[in-house]
C-alpha cells in the first residue's frame, strides 16, 4: 500500500511538472496512437473530496497502482463520446462514495482542464459489460471502481458515476 502511494505520486509529480512546462507553448491534445500504456496522461481532480489523482494510460493492475487508469479504448475529453477511468477502491477511489450528483470532476491535461458535473450514479455486477459504451455524440466522463467499498476480497459489484460537461464548460469549447 506505503509502495502504491509512493507510485501514485511521483506519477502526480510528473505530470504536474510537465502541466507547468507546457503552460507557455499549448499544443493540440495527444492522439489515443501517441499514448503508451503507462503514461501518466492527466489529472483528475475532486474538488469535493480535495482530491488530485494521476491519470494513467491503461488499466491492468501496474496501471491502476500508479493511479486513475484511463480505459485506452475510450474517448480523451472534448472527443464527444466516453471516457472511461478506473481505479481501486481502497486506494485512489476510496471515497468516491461521498460524491454527490451536482459534484464536479475536472480532467486536467498539459493543454487545459476540462470541467465535468456527476449527474448520475449507480450500481451494476461485476461482469456488466454496458457500463462500456459509445455515447456519441454526447460526452460522458465514466468512474468505475469495485463495490460495496468495504468489500474483503474481488467485490461482486461495480459502482459507477458519470458526468457530462459542465455548463461553462460546453460555452467554452
Amino acid at each position: 500500500m506505503k509502495d502504491q502511494n509512493n507510485q501514485q505520486q511521483q506519477a502526480l509529480k510528473q505530470i504536474k511538472a510537465e502541466i507547468n512546462q507546457q503552460t507557455s507553448s499549448r499544443s493540440p491534445l495527444p492522439t489515443h496512437n501517441e499514448w503508451q500504456t503507462g503514461d501518466v496522461i492527466g489529472i483528475l481532480k475532486l474538488p469535493t473530496l480535495h482530491k488530485e489523482l494521476p491519470i494513467i494510460e491503461g488499466t491492468d493492475e501496474n496501471d491502476l497502482a500508479k493511479g486513475v487508469g484511463h480505459y485506452a479504448a475510450s474517448a480523451l475529453p472534448n472527443e464527444k463520446n466516453q471516457i472511461l477511468l478506473s481505479g481501486h477502491r481502497d486506494t485512489v477511489f476510496r471515497k468516491v462514495g461521498e460524491l454527490k450528483i451536482g459534484d464536479r470532476l475536472l480532467y486536467q491535461t498539459k493543454e487545459a482542464t476540462y470541467d465535468y458535473t456527476i449527474y448520475r450514479t449507480y450500481i451494476v455486477k461485476s461482469n456488466n459489460n454496458h457500463v462500456i459504451r459509445d455515447t456519441s455524440p454526447e460526452e460522458i466522463l465514466t468512474l468505475s471502481t469495485c463495490y460495496p467499498f468495504y468489500f474483503v476480497g474481488n467485490a461482486p459489484d461495480r459502482y459507477i458515476i458519470e458526468a457530462k460537461p459542465s455548463p461553462s464548460q460546453k460555452s467554452s469549447q
